[in-house]
């Protein structure tokens, strides 16, 4: 029998148990896929700790995953049995088989290996939304991602500096500002030793940045703001330090008439055309050579535990593949 990691109370990261599952058989427009890696993310902690909810407990987290296919439904044409598949954005990948809607998936092509697309799916596709559709990032801008070295920030840090924008990324020490430099970053700054709001506005002769991608949250919100120029567009897509706290939107307007986004990438992805688009344009542009997808750990799917753990005292470093 098959197994999986499930959750059947929200916590600590003991909360996770390897256990066998029972998986059943495709039906009308799914197909049974087994895993051959799963990515991780911090949006699995978010619901290991029940700060976002599954539908019932228990459940089996986790939001991308490689695979091949092993048995198609009624109704599936556009995938055969073998075929190299990469989903991301549904619930469920800490397992070794599953049955997912086929319209979730994606063909891997053949120039990615499974390991580097279970580690691009989430992460690249929402770098793909955040500088292309929630703010279409221009050459002559300047930007601030938080969390520059971590999985997310650094694939934004290569794309936007391809689209020739200067790039600003906050990190956790010297070693990371040294990762985030070699994929793009021009000024890596050390958030532990110095004020991320007087060091952008020193960059940018005092006028601040157009944009931030925040996922950090609780621990940067506030101060996000006050590097935005007038009319400048706050993007809150995270909240790996906690939860931010309620906001008087009259803020906004005292500093600048700024705006104020929290997208999700299962929104940007929601309609299948859109999935397709992302994810060719993510395919693409690692393929060009312009992306480089850098894994900078991996642990068994079975010590999930220590993956989390390793994730949430920000010992990481750009993604994490699990590998059942």
């Amino acid at each position: 029998m098959p197994k999986a990691i499930q959750v059947h109370e929200y916590g600590a990261t003991d909360a996770l148990k390897w256990q066998e599952v029972e998986v059943g058989s495709p039906g009308a427009g799914e197909v049974l896929i087994r895993h051959t890696a799963v990515g991780l993310n911090f949006i699995d902690v978010y619901y290991r700790k029940g700060a976002y909810r599954a539908a019932q407990l228990p459940f089996i987290p986790g939001m991308e995953a490689a695979g091949r296919v092993e048995a198609l439904g009624p109704n599936v044409a556009e995938f055969q049995v073998g075929d190299r598949i990469v989903y991301a954005g549904s619930l469920g990948a800490y397992a070794e088989q599953r049955v997912i809607a086929a319209d979730r998936l994606v063909k891997v092509p053949d120039s990615v290996d499974d390991s580097t697309a279970a580690a691009m799916m989430l992460k690249g596709m929402t770098a793909q939304y955040l500088l292309r559709r929630v703010y279409p990032v221009k050459a002559d801008d300047t930007i601030l991602i938080h969390a520059a070295a971590g999985g997310v920030g650094l694939i934004v840090c290569q794309w936007a500096k391809h689209l020739g924008a200067t790039v600003i990324g906050t990190v956790g020490s010297e070693a990371k500002a040294r990762l985030a430099a070699e994929h793009g970053c021009d000024y890596p700054v050390i958030y532990t030793r110095e004020d991320f709001v007087a060091r952008v506005k020193e960059i940018t002769g005092g006028e601040g940045v157009p944009v931030v991608y925040d996922s950090v949250g609780k621990d940067t919100f506030m101060r996000s703001l006050d590097v935005l120029r007038p009319f400048g567009l706050m993007v809150s897509f995270g909240q790996s330090s906690g939860h931010v706290e309620p906001l008087d939107v009259g803020v906004l307007g005292q500093k600048g008439s700024l705006f104020l986004t929290r997208p999700t990438l299962m929104t940007y992805t929601a309609r299948r055309e859109d999935l397709l688009v992302t994810a060719g344009e993510l395919f693409d542009i690692v393929d060009q050579g312009h992306v480089k997808v850098e894994i900078g750990q991996s642990f068994a799917l079975r010590d999930a535990q220590d993956a989390h753990r390793a994730l949430e005292a920000r010992k990481t470093t750009g993604s994490t593949v699990l590998t059942p």
